[in-house]
């Protein structure tokens, strides 16, 4: 008799437990293992073309590298002055040639070259004279050599002083010049420097003696007769 009571008292407290388990199916809060997860899918993105910041060159390409001078490449190709700008040599062809004795200094005279031409021209160390058919070339005074080549723009002019003979009359072999010639010299000393010239001489003409001696070519007629 009491056993029966007994199942009698379990039996409406089991049914409460059963509803209580089918309520809690249907509402989804059943506990799940927690060692078994859902696979996760995921869906690859294709690479997106990127464009880099401004300043910064794609790997791969090649950067140009300033110059660090600032100054830009010049890849034009060079060309040499215009043929009007080179110098030439001095000679009879582009000048006027003068001589003309002085007062002052005594026994001296004065070579005047004006450039003639349309370009500069340089008049290299110092004139050859030659008076008559003289058999020998006056000497130049060393001390008169200027330190660089005396150059002439069109219409300038150089100049050249001329000893003609020793003022105390020491020299020898003295005598009257009808003629002068004037020769040139090219780059380097006694070379031909093209064209000579022939300037008049006074209609009485010119005395010299053994001591005919010229200065190099000047720039100024005062430096060509300090000497």
């Amino acid at each position: 008799m009491r056993m029966r009571r007994t199942s009698r008292l379990f039996a409406p407290a089991i049914a409460a437990l059963a509803a209580l388990s089918l309520t809690a199916c249907e509402d989804g809060t059943d506990t799940k293992d927690e060692g078994t997860s859902a696979p996760t899918s995921s869906t690859a993105t294709p690479d997106k073309p990127t464009t880099p910041p401004a300043g910064e060159t794609p790997a791969g390409q090649a950067t140009a590298t300033p110059r660090q001078d600032g100054a830009q490449e010049d890849n034009a190709p060079k060309t040499s002055a215009p043929a009007s700008e080179a110098r030439v040599p001095c000679n009879g062809s582009n000048t006027k040639v003068t001589a003309q004795p002085v007062p002052r200094p005594l026994n001296h005279m004065l070579i005047t070259v004006t450039n003639t031409g349309s370009r500069t021209c340089d008049l290299t160390y110092y004139p050859v004279l030659r008076f008559d058919e003289m058999q020998w070339v006056p000497q130049a005074a060393k001390e008169t050599q200027p330190q660089a080549v005396t150059t002439l723009a069109p219409g300038e002019s150089g100049y050249a002083g001329v000893l003609l003979a020793a003022a105390d009359g020491s020299g020898d072999g003295g005598t009257t010049a009808k003629k002068l010639t004037v020769a040139f010299q090219g780059s380097t000393p006694n070379s031909d420097g093209g064209a000579s010239a022939t300037p008049s001489l006074p209609a009485e003409g010119v005395y010299y003696d053994s001591s005919l001696t010229v200065t190099y070519w000047q720039q100024s007629s005062e430096d060509a007769l300090a000497w």
